[in-house]
């Protein structure tokens, strides 16, 4: 009897250690990933195309186990508030938008400190970006190129600044 309270209990010691190795993948990458955080577009530091820039862009990044989920709002020129929201790991594979009238699916891969993305409007590529983070983590850039949904050409390069 004796023997199993000690199994019993090395079981439940167990336990903790368990639960570490199944969160710590996602607690590690979120120190790792330096795009975790919210960010705030500025506009003065930016360069769109005539036309294109929105009135306000803040956009909230967080970890999702080895990927990450996206929020963000803009605020169109004519006052259109815009909430884009996906999920997606850096596997280069398309992963399901809501929210955007320019895509519907994205897709991300690290290369080196940069993330590329490519966003799918029904399985046809209309947007690329890359992004990268400054080495002190309070910028990111982010250069895009395509269309949006009324067949504006982009061609911007949008600097935050962390908040």
């Amino acid at each position: 009897m004796s023997q199993l309270r000690f199994v019993d209990h090395g079981a439940r010691a167990l336990l903790p250690a368990i639960a570490c190795l199944l969160l710590c993948p996602a607690l590690l990458y979120a120190q790792l990933d330096p795009a975790v955080g919210t960010w705030q577009l500025n506009l003065a530091k930016s360069k769109y195309a005539p036309g294109t820039a929105p009135v306000n862009l803040r956009v909230t990044i967080e970890a999702a186990g080895q990927g990450v989920k996206v929020t963000s709002t803009t605020v169109r020129q004519n006052g259109q508030k815009i909430v884009v929201e996906y999920t997606a790991y850096l596997d280069s594979k398309d992963y399901p938008v809501t929210g955007s009238p320019d895509y519907d699916s994205v897709s991300l891969k690290r290369n080196g400190k940069m993330v590329e993305g490519t966003r799918k409007k029904n399985g046809t590529v209309v947007q690329t970006y890359q992004r990268i983070v400054a080495d002190d983590r309070r910028t990111m850039t982010v250069a895009t190129t395509g269309k949006d949904a009324a067949g504006n050409t982009l061609n911007s390069v949008a600097v935050f600044d962390r908040r």
